[in-house]
């Protein structure tokens, strides 16, 4: 009977140390899962591009006659808080041929190209499947580094990510694909800011968004 319950106890032991160290690879959470869509567009972000929030909340952008480009930084959409490591969902629809990105990091939100790290939004769900992906495609990381999938659906449906940025490893899932995983201390963004304002590109393209959600990291 000892010698039974000795390796009953080990085998408890050894699912106790197997659970510890697969949680000790998930990112630590600290505080709760905030909707950045909550109540009134200016309680979580600051614009002066022609972004509305409806009642269903979904936040849309409707560019403006002689709105084209994407350089009109303050028509992006900014967050007021500043964020370092977090965790971050949202989903997304274009039009055809539509173009935006997902910015974070961004230390100064009137230069986010080069004081921040852009994840691409763009219609590649539309492109033939055997299309050759490159940094502008859903998922990619700009400057350089393309998805490793297409896993975007096709303009005019809904889209969702989830991205996390834990120190300095970046991992990009696209409506359920893992499609980028970059150590970014190791890119071409290694000397980026690593806290800053996340952000939605206004590239003068409509865009809608909804349910995004966001969760703070812990070190």
């Amino acid at each position: 009977m000892t010698k039974r319950l000795s390796c009953l106890s080990f085998a408890a032991l050894a699912v106790v140390v197997a659970v510890s160290a697969v949680r000790a690879d998930e990112p630590k959470k600290t505080g709760d899962q905030v909707n950045l869509l909550d109540g009134d567009l200016t309680k979580h972000w600051f614009t002066k591009g022609n972004w509305s929030l409806d009642k269903d909340g979904v936040a849309t952008l409707t560019p403006r006659p002689g709105e084209s480009g994407w350089t009109r930084w303050g028509s992006y959409l900014w967050s007021k808080k500043t964020y370092e490591d977090f965790e971050i969902e949202f989903e997304y629809t274009v039009q055809k041929n539509g173009n935006s990105g997902f910015y974070f990091r961004v230390g100064d939100v009137n230069d986010p190209v080069a004081k921040g790290i852009e994840v691409q939004i763009y219609d590649s769900g539309s492109k033939p499947a055997d299309a050759k992906l490159t940094d502008h495609d859903s998922g990619g990381i700009i400057p350089g580094v393309p998805p490793t999938k297409n896993a975007a659906k096709p303009a005019g449906e809904w889209n969702k990510f989830h991205i996390t940025s834990k120190n300095d490893q970046l991992t990009v899932v696209l409506n359920g694909v893992t499609v980028n995983e970059l150590n970014l201390a190791d890119s071409k963004v290694k000397d980026r800011p690593k806290v800053g304002n996340i952000g939605f590109q206004d590239h003068g393209l409509p865009l809608s968004l909804r349910n995004i959600k966001i969760r703070e990291l812990a070190k």
